[in-house]
């Protein structure tokens, strides 16, 4: 595959590398940019589909920033990469695949926050990176064109050229609009007609999803049965990148000064298979930065979301959140969870989204969950506290 000179960089269809130089600039990055290797490994594959879901803060958009960096025509990376582990594991693969592809970023939430209705968004991500298509590609895409898919279909038709994708935050419609089950249907749908489609991989190379929340369910089976998912259930092979290693902890507080042990205590607990820890990056690098250990990853929401599953006092739950605050474990049926903020009809449901949310961690060999570490016991408190439920309270000061 032949380096083609880079186009007008756009802000939907190959952007620079601008977001990625930003997080390396800040001096303290740790490097996940073997996640890479994975993603060279799939393209247009069958496996080319990817869904990577993690709570909030725990370096989604990095990841995202970081492929589109490395992907994108429109930008050139090398001297950004050259000291990452991906360029030295293989430095001809490496090169292959660097700023290669025709890559289209759409991050949801900014669509969201520019809508004048929320019901509008699909209509406008569809027009948006359409019209910037029309730019770079003119002539190919007809004039009544209103369909993403269509509009790629007749670039590649004209081209022969093939887009990797990335969709950061994908499942905000969900979490912003999750009683409007139109809005829902309307964009699973427009996913559906790029990557569940007999003609996707035509014109898709490679995807990459990432976000909070699995892919929806309908039933029992996925709405996008053909992605690979990666989940805080199933990181499976790329359970290194759901957060940061107990190496890379241990490794940024000798670098800094910081008791490794204070570290555990406050931020460890999320494990995975043979990776085993996995710590909340966000709350390191605060602490990192700060010299202190503290809340950090809980500020940046308020207790109030979690104050309303823990309000629902579904079947057990009272019994089984007293439990876990002292320690202890549950069990829980992580099937019937539909990947929403809506269809919770038991107490596993609720458990299985606190921990999709990061406020729970989960053993996948003895199915249990449990309050992870010191900083997400402080935040089951404060919201106890300042929930509905003061018979929990009174247990709760009591023991």
């Amino acid at each position: 595959m032949e380096k083609e000179v880079c186009g007008k960089v756009g802000f939907y269809l190959n952007p620079s590398a601008d977001g990625f130089r930003a997080i390396l600039k800040r001096g303290m990055y740790v490097d996940k940019s073997e996640l890479i290797a994975y993603t060279n490994s799939v393209l247009e594959s069958d496996r080319m589909l990817t869904c990577f879901s993690r709570p909030r803060r725990f370096g989604k958009s990095f990841s995202a920033q970081m492929l589109s960096a490395y992907y994108s025509r429109g930008a050139d990376s090398r001297a950004l990469f050259e000291n990452l582990k991906i360029a030295k594991k293989d430095k001809k693969e490496f090169a292959a695949y660097l700023n290669r592809y025709d890559v289209l970023f759409l991050d949801i939430t900014s669509f969201i926050a520019t809508a004048e209705n929320i019901k509008e968004t699909v209509n406008d991500i569809q027009q948006e990176v359409i019209e910037e298509l029309r730019e770079a590609f003119p002539g190919l895409i007809k004039e009544n064109v209103r369909s993403l898919f269509k509009a790629l279909l007749q670039i590649h038709a004209g081209t022969g050229k093939k887009f990797f994708i990335i969709i950061d935050e994908w499942d905000a419609l969900f979490r912003e609009a999750k009683d409007n089950g139109e809005v829902q249907y309307a964009y699973i749908q427009f996913l559906h007609s790029l990557f569940k489609n007999n003609q996707t991989s035509r014109i898709i190379s490679g995807a990459y999803m990432a976000g909070i929340l699995p892919i929806k369910k309908y039933g029992t089976q996925s709405a996008l049965t053909d992605f690979c998912e990666f989940t805080m259930l199933e990181p499976g092979g790329l359970a290194e990148f759901a957060g940061f290693t107990e190496k890379e902890v241990e490794d940024l507080c000798i670098e800094y000064g910081l008791d490794f042990e204070e570290a555990r205590r406050w931020y460890d607990g999320y494990r995975f298979g043979r990776i085993g820890h996995i710590y909340n990056p966000k709350s390191i690098m605060e602490a990192v930065v700060n010299r202190r250990f503290s809340n950090y990853w809980t500020q940046t929401e308020t207790y109030e979301s979690l104050k309303v599953y823990i309000d629902l006092n579904y079947d057990g739950l009272r019994d089984a959140m007293i439990a876990m605050l002292g320690g202890q474990r549950c069990r829980i049926d992580t099937g019937t969870f539909q990947n929403d903020l809506t269809s919770l009809e038991s107490r596993d449901d609720v458990f299985t989204l606190l921990v999709h949310l990061g406020y729970l961690a989960y053993d996948s060999t003895s199915k249990e969950v449990f309050i992870p570490n010191e900083e997400i016991r402080e935040e089951f408190i404060r919201a106890v506290k300042n929930g509905n439920r003061r018979e929990l309270v009174n247990v709760i000061l009591r023991s």
